[in-house]
C-alpha cells in the first residue's frame, strides 16, 4: 500500500514541475542581452522561429513568440551589433540631436511634401528638423544650434522614444 501513495506522489510531482520548453534558452539570452546593453527592444528570427523582446514601460521586458514558420528566404539576425569605435576628434565634435517625446518619427510634414531636411543639410538655431507625433500632436523639433546635419539615425514613421537619438 505504501508503494501506491509513493507513486502517487512522485506522479503529482513530475506533473507540478513546469515543463522545459525549447524557447526558454534563446529568450532568455535575449532577456539578458536587452537589459546588458540597455536596449528597449530586440528581435532575432532563428530556425523558423521568430522571438522578440521588448521592455514594457514600467522597466519589466516582455517576452513576444510569434508561432508559426518563418519564411526560407529570410536571413537570421542573430549576431551582436559592432561596437563603435573609438570616437575620433571630429566625431567627439558632433551634437547629437535626441527626440523630446516618445512618439512617431516623420521626416516631413506631409506625405506629399518634402523633407525638412537631409543628409549634408545646413541648419542654423531654430530651423525645423522633423516632427514628433504624440498623442495625435504634431511637434516640430527645432534645431537647438546652427550646423550641418551628419546622419539621420531614424527611419519616417519608426516610433521613437524619449532621448532617443535622432540626428
Amino acid at each position: 500500500m505504501s508503494k501506491k501513495l509513493t507513486s502517487n506522489k512522485k506522479a503529482k510531482k513530475a506533473e507540478s514541475k513546469p515543463k522545459s520548453s525549447p524557447f526558454m534558452a534563446p529568450i532568455a539570452e535575449l532577456i539578458a542581452t536587452l537589459e546588458k546593453h540597455g536596449l528597449s527592444e530586440i528581435e532575432i528570427d532563428t530556425k523558423g522561429s521568430r522571438f522578440r523582446v521588448a521592455r514594457q514601460l514600467g522597466g519589466m521586458p516582455a517576452a513576444y513568440v510569434s508561432g508559426g514558420p518563418v519564411p526560407a528566404a529570410a536571413a537570421p539576425t542573430v549576431g551582436a551589433k559592432k561596437e563603435p569605435e573609438a570616437p575620433s576628434e571630429s566625431m567627439e565634435r558632433l551634437k547629437k540631436i535626441t527626440s523630446p517625446f516618445v512618439g512617431t518619427f516623420y521626416r516631413s510634414p506631409s506625405p506629399e511634401a518634402d523633407n525638412y531636411v537631409q543628409e549634408g543639410t545646413r541648419v542654423k538655431k531654430g530651423d525645423t528638423l522633423c516632427i514628433v507625433e504624440a498623442m495625435k500632436l504634431m511637434n516640430e523639433i527645432e534645431s537647438e544650434i546652427s550646423g550641418k546635419i551628419v546622419s539621420i539615425l531614424v527611419e519616417n514613421g519608426q516610433p521613437v522614444e524619449f532621448g532617443e537619438p535622432l540626428f
